[in-house]
């Protein structure tokens, strides 16, 4: 499981700073997806071969003049109940401010790892102001500069440490067992479309508390499935959230997503596919987990001829370039479809774990590049010569060519349609690697 690290502080203490200068190291390398950018507050890194993600709490309050404190609050209650770090950003210009020491009597009564970051220390100058912090009786402060990175080595280090070894502890049974988690925008429906599943035949072997207290893990077999359900949903009620306040429910999705196989977004049919549900969405596909969309509460559409199909047409527009996703009309109130919403999951999560042989990968697809060679660059032509599937979890290719740094995004996505043309990827993302032969 990886570790979450949550970045909390006052607004324009240089929290996206540091996030971003958290983030990049690894995401400009490994996440050169198009599209990537649209979730800007949640990223994955990795330090000392520990993998963890960010999340930043600071983009998230609306309207930047009238900042309200209890909205700050609410933010830093919930990164406390969400992750497993805390990063505490204070700002060395601006002393210790009443809203710091708020922020820091919250945290003082937390028994999670904190780490107070002491940000725009950017000269020796300014070391000497940084120990009013200490005031703060969060104990030892990190000083940093975001702006240029100085002092985050120290602090990555000091976080590393505190992160738990990667490890299998799941148990084999465990991992033979597909996991779908439930997600999506509060009052989608999650729960009546668990209740509906599970409801129809009590066939639960167990319900154990998922690793966090969030997610519900219910073991079941129906249909001739076996799989486990995690469920996101409504385990805590949100007191008094603000609905459109995407941070929540978003935050609330990461774990499960991280730590699911197949991830089952339920979409209110009524109110169409909004920016959360694409936050959600993009989060799935960042973390390479299947997807199957799920249009709920469809009974209560008027429907005309192209209702259905204009629908889809919406949703996959909007979640372009990744648009090979099943979408399944569903409704949990009249158990309308369920039973093929799962076998979709199922099959989803079939092709993830696909793999096919490196010969015939090369007989079709270097035929393929043959008769539609990549577009020649600044007077340079890409030979490609050979590819193959990695041996990884999610399906991923490299093509083997001998100037990899010219092959274009648009000849990438070529290459993936046909990927997915010929061994049908539906629901599952694809990353292609070119490499120097």
């Amino acid at each position: 499981m990886n570790s979450i690290v949550a970045i909390v502080g006052r607004p324009n203490v240089g929290k996206s700073t540091l996030f971003n200068r958290l983030v990049q190291r690894r995401e400009a390398i490994v996440d050169s997806v198009s599209g990537v950018t649209r979730d800007r507050h949640y990223g994955k890194s990795d330090w000392n071969g520990k993998e963890f993600s960010v999340i930043d709490t600071g983009g998230y309050i609306i309207g930047s003049d009238d900042i309200f404190e209890e909205e700050i609050r609410k933010q830093v209650k919930l990164a406390i109940e969400e992750a497993d770090l805390i990063v505490f950003v204070v700002n060395v210009e601006d002393g210790i401010t009443p809203m710091d020491a708020e922020v820091a009597k919250v945290l003082r009564k937390v028994k999670k790892p904190i780490f107070t970051v002491v940000n725009k220390v950017d000269n020796a100058m300014r070391e000497p102001d940084a120990v009013e912090f200490y005031n703060l009786g969060l104990g030892e402060y990190f000083t940093i500069a975001s702006i240029n990175g100085s002092g985050t080595g120290d602090l990555l280090d000091a976080l590393a440490e505190k992160m738990p070894a990667i490890e299998d502890t799941n148990l084999e049974e465990e991992e033979e067992l597909p996991r779908f988690a439930v997600v999506g925008r509060p009052n989608a429906g999650k729960s009546s479309f668990i209740n509906a599943l599970i409801g129809q035949d009590r066939n639960i072997v167990t319900n154990i508390a998922g690793t966090t207290r969030d997610s519900i893990d219910t073991k079941y077999n129906r249909f001739g499935f076996d799989f486990n359900l995690v469920d996101t949903a409504g385990i805590r009620k949100k007191s008094k959230v603000k609905e459109d306040l995407e941070f929540y429910s978003v935050m609330r999705a990461v774990r499960s997503i991280e730590y699911s196989d197949v991830i089952v977004l339920v979409v209110d049919a009524t109110r169409g596919f909004e920016g959360q549900d694409q936050s959600i969405f993009w989060l799935a596909e960042k973390n390479r987990k299947g997807v199957v969309i799920l249009i709920n509460k469809w009974d209560l559409i008027d429907k005309e001829t192209n209702t259905l199909r204009d629908f889809e047409a919406m949703v996959r527009k909007q979640i372009e370039p990744f648009t090979d996703v099943p979408i399944v009309f569903i409704s949990a109130l009249t158990k309308q479809r369920l039973f093929k919403a799962m076998e979709t999951a199922v099959e989803v999560f079939e092709k993830r774990k696909k793999k096919i042989p490196t010969s015939k990968l090369n007989d079709v697809m270097l035929e393929i590049i043959k008769n539609y060679p990549p577009p020649a660059t600044k007077g340079k032509y890409v030979k490609i010569k050979y590819c193959m599937q990695l041996p990884t979890k999610t399906p991923q290719f490299a093509f083997f060519c001998n100037l990899p740094q010219y092959v274009r995004d648009s000849y990438k996505r070529f290459l993936e349609n046909k990927l997915r043309e010929l061994y049908d990827f539906s629901g599952v993302p694809i990353t292609i690697y070119f490499r120097q032969k």
